[in-house]
């Protein structure tokens, strides 16, 4: 929380902005039903209009809307919405609390009922101002009761980052900034580096009080969720920020930016084995939500490195053995195939199943293992999944639930229940490196003496020599080949395809290591894991960490 105006963006009580104007044309009557006022007589109700609003009643609304909100009049700009009661005090906090002002609003074409547009104005505040400009959108809808052409409210319509129940404020800020910098000391900022900007936020919530700055003048969105960091728009006076340091990598940082940009919806996270420092973390889009950090998803094959350990510690394959890998296999009355119905000749090993994400492989194991319940626990004792991390900042752990039947089988290959982001998956990929997990952290434990999660075991030696070289067998010359191969040192790499109810192209995932550096990525929809996010895992992964 911070000192300065506060009025909540929705509720409370409205004070008219001083100077307000009356805007004869565009004071339409609120729709009822829709959350304005106004009533209709019998007669009035038959004419009511239907349909979309039509382009020039578009124009008008949309006109009549930026006219009075622009100039301070909140009351007559939600007359002009279908939710008055909503619109009022956010429009009227916008100056209230905001200290917006010198507002200029300039529309853009609109695209079917959707109009764009452009925020220029300025904000002052004790003697101290700053232009601010941003873009947004709005929708103009027919009014269900009045058949009046209407802007359907939003929050975001007054600011694109603004959400139901948060707060746009200007004040003194009672947590100072931070100065964020690398393992290196190179400053992070989310300007240069976007997707750490809903992480930069959460350090300064964190440890701004602690890390030896001093308070500023800003302009900032205060989320309705007192546990959320607020979203700094705008700073007029800096204050004197604290330096708090990362485990980030500035050059894996911006090659993990560049990778994740050339896909729609992509993900990836680099973490170092030996320690457990988070190296990177990229999403693309960037939202308040860290997909990489916070997500949950089936991750495919890549668990295939977890299934792979356990199978290994129960004795019952070795990475040069002999496995069946047939088209199909059935299991308690569930059948699983693999990609295209391909097999493997008899007397293929181990590695040549692991290194072709051969599914059948692995199901037709299960019964071998006489524990339906013996994934979840490997899962939790040496791959520390679910273990409460606390890397310092907020982060979602993976599960492994237990299971029985179809369901147990499933998660052998990363489908079913079992869920991961890629925060977990690089994480695995590292406890099978080095045969021991590190908890991720993301700032040192020093900084606060949290507790950070152990796993009550390792790995063997000889598991961990295994996996590697199933891993090494994968990036040479399996599945994840053409994604490393650009990639030095000592490398290995497992691919997934996850599949998803209700959508027809699978999503790619891929981890890999090289040295002692292990990434993992997600590309929704981006099919054969090598394909998509093994791009997306090798550009990290060349920069060494």
């Amino acid at each position: 929380m911070r000192s300065g105006a506060k009025v909540a963006v929705v509720g409370g009580a409205f004070v008219l902005v001083a100077g307000g104007i009356g805007y004869g044309a565009y004071n339409v009557l609120g729709d009822t039903g829709d959350g304005g006022g106004g009533t209709q007589s019998a007669s009035q109700s038959s004419k009511v209009k239907t349909g979309p609003p039509s382009a020039e009643e578009i124009t008008e609304t949309s006109k009549g809307f930026f006219d009075a909100w622009a100039a301070g009049d909140a009351a007559a700009a939600a007359l002009l919405t279908n939710n008055e009661a909503g619109a009022e005090p956010v429009l009227a906090s916008y100056g209230e609390d905001a200290h917006i002002g010198k507002v200029k609003i300039t529309p853009g074409p609109a695209v079917g009922t959707k109009v764009p547009y452009t925020v220029r104005a300025t904000v002052a505040y004790e003697g101290k101002s700053k232009p601010l400009s941003y873009a947004s959108e709005l929708t103009v809808v027919r009014g269900l009761t009045t058949g009046k052409a209407l802007v359907d409210w939003e929050p975001t319509v007054v600011h694109p980052q603004l959400t139901e129940g948060a707060t746009l404020k200007t004040g003194e800020s009672s947590t100072p900034a931070i100065e964020a910098v690398d393992r290196n000391g190179t400053v992070l900022t989310k300007e240069k580096y976007p997707s750490l900007g809903p992480i930069l936020d959460t350090l300064r919530q964190k440890y701004g009080e602690t890390s030896g700055g001093s308070a500023g003048i800003e302009t900032w969105i205060e989320p309705a969720d007192a546990s959320q960091p607020d979203v700094n728009l705008l700073t007029l006076s800096q204050g004197k920020p604290g330096k708090v340091q990362t485990t980030l990598d500035a050059n894996a940082q911006a090659a993990a930016e560049r990778a994740v940009k050339k896909f729609s919806e992509a993900s990836v996270v680099a973490v170092k084995p030996s320690t457990g420092a988070i190296r990177a973390v990229a999403n693309n889009p960037v939202t308040e939500f860290n997909v990489a950090l916070q997500g949950k998803q089936a991750p495919g094959s890549t668990l295939k490195i977890m299934t792979a350990a356990m199978l290994l510690e129960k004795g019952l394959v070795t990475a040069n053995g002999a496995v069946e890998c047939p088209k199909d296999a059935l299991w308690q009355g569930r059948s699983f195939h693999n990609l295209d119905h391909f097999d493997l000749p008899d007397g293929s090993t181990f590695t040549q199943s692991f290194a072709q994400s051969c599914n059948t492989a692995f199901i037709k194991l299960i019964d071998d293992t006489k524990d339906e319940a013996a994934l979840p626990k490997i899962a939790r004792d040496v791959f520390g999944i679910g273990l409460n991390w606390q890397t310092g900042v907020v982060t979602t752990d993976g599960s492994v639930p237990e299971e029985v039947g179809g369901e147990a089988a499933a998660q052998y290959i990363g489908q079913g229940t079992v869920q991961m982001n890629v925060l977990n998956m690089a994480s695995i990929t590292a406890t099978a490196r080095t045969g021991t997990f590190r908890q991720p952290v993301i700032v040192p434990q020093s900084l606060d003496n949290r507790e950070l999660a152990t796993a009550s075991r390792s790995l063997s030696p000889s598991v961990v020599q295994q996996l590697n070289t199933m891993m090494r067998a994968t990036a040479a010359w399996g599945t994840g080949a053409k994604a490393m191969a650009g990639v030095g040192g000592d490398k290995g790499a497992k691919t997934g395809s996850a599949e998803v109810d209700g959508q027809d192209t699978s999503n790619s995932w891929f981890t890999g290591f090289s040295n002692d550096l292990a990434a993992a990525a997600v590309v929704q929809t981006g099919g054969h894991g090598g394909d998509a996010a093994g791009p997306v895992v090798a550009e990290v992964l060349k920069t060494g960490g």
